[in-house]
């Protein structure tokens, strides 16, 4: 089964005092792959640029480098898509044991993007932490499977952990977030991370977007989705990388659209870069993910 989405994300600033020089890597476009392509889609600013070039990150990312010299009061970013989303085969578990998985991990021989060496240890927001760790392993046991390990893990983070968007900003620990055991999806997926790793099993972060349904006999709203963040785990050879959302406890289907993947969100954030500045700016977001 397939479901077509009409995607728009927006994100725009506005300046008290008029900023110039701006430049600008955004990662808003949506993958293509296994499980998931574009049919159309394109990122443009308001005011247009006055340099462009789009690429690809080392994960594989679509990338948008901009730049504007000119004096700026606001800039606007959007993408406008659509994009196919596959069902995920579900089928028998096909990881190894917890056990063993430091073995499968020292048998791949490849630095390319999707190998698990990049997700093992600690990257720029997601640290070793012990107490997390410790969290992981009181949940988990060598003799399960890496998928139910994972599972586990999703679980008890689940149980655990309410969201409140009022708890954390984006540059907020993994660890005090755990502490706290209060945050967003960025922050529950930073801590599963951090977990998954705390144990042996490499873990990474997904940026995109998650369809949402409203209540019953409600018509659906445009501009209340959300981007949204879950993890990936490499659960061996055989079942390779696995995607589950740890804020709603359950593996990823056709609900969500990725847009990027790396370590964690310093790799994937949707848009970063510098600008000169004085005086404090605002910043909106609107996100619309409809059904076809």
């Amino acid at each position: 089964m397939s479901v077509l989405y009409d995607i728009t994300l927006e994100i725009a600033y506005r300046y008290d005092s008029p900023a110039a020089s701006s430049r600008t890597l955004l990662r808003m476009l949506p993958r293509s792959g296994a499980g998931q392509q574009i049919v159309t889609g394109f990122v443009d600013t308001d005011p247009s640029p006055d340099f462009r070039h789009d690429g690809r990150d080392f994960f594989g990312n679509h990338t948008v480098e901009v730049g504007h010299d000119g004096r700026l009061s606001g800039l606007d970013f959007r993408f406008v898509g659509r994009v196919r989303r596959d069902e995920p085969e579900s089928g028998l578990d096909l990881s190894c044991p917890l056990g063993a998985l430091d073995a499968e991990v020292a048998g791949i021989h490849s630095l390319a993007p999707e190998s698990p060496h990049h997700f093992v240890g600690p990257s720029e927001r997601v640290r070793r932490e012990p107490e997390i760790a410790a969290f992981a392993r009181a949940v988990t046991d060598p003799g399960m499977s890496a998928l139910a390990a994972v599972e586990a893990v999703s679980h008890a983070l689940h149980r655990e952990f309410s969201f409140d968007p009022t708890a954390t900003v984006v540059t907020t620990e993994p660890l005090e977030a755990f502490r706290n055991r209060r945050g967003v999806c960025q922050d529950i997926s930073h801590v599963m991370i951090a977990a998954l790793r705390g144990i042996g099993i490499p873990a990474g972060y997904v940026s995109g977007f998650l369809r949402t349904h409203p209540p019953e006999g409600q018509p659906r709203l445009e501009g209340v989705d959300a981007m949204h963040a879950w993890v990936r785990a490499w659960c061996g050879r055989e079942a390779g990388w696995v995607e589950i959302d740890p804020t709603n406890d359950v593996r990823v289907a056709t609900d969500h659209v990725a847009v990027a993947v790396g370590r964690d969100y310093a790799d994937v954030a949707p848009i970063k870069g510098s600008l000169r500045a004085a005086g404090s700016q605002q910043t909106s977001h609107r996100v619309d993910v409809a059904p076809v």
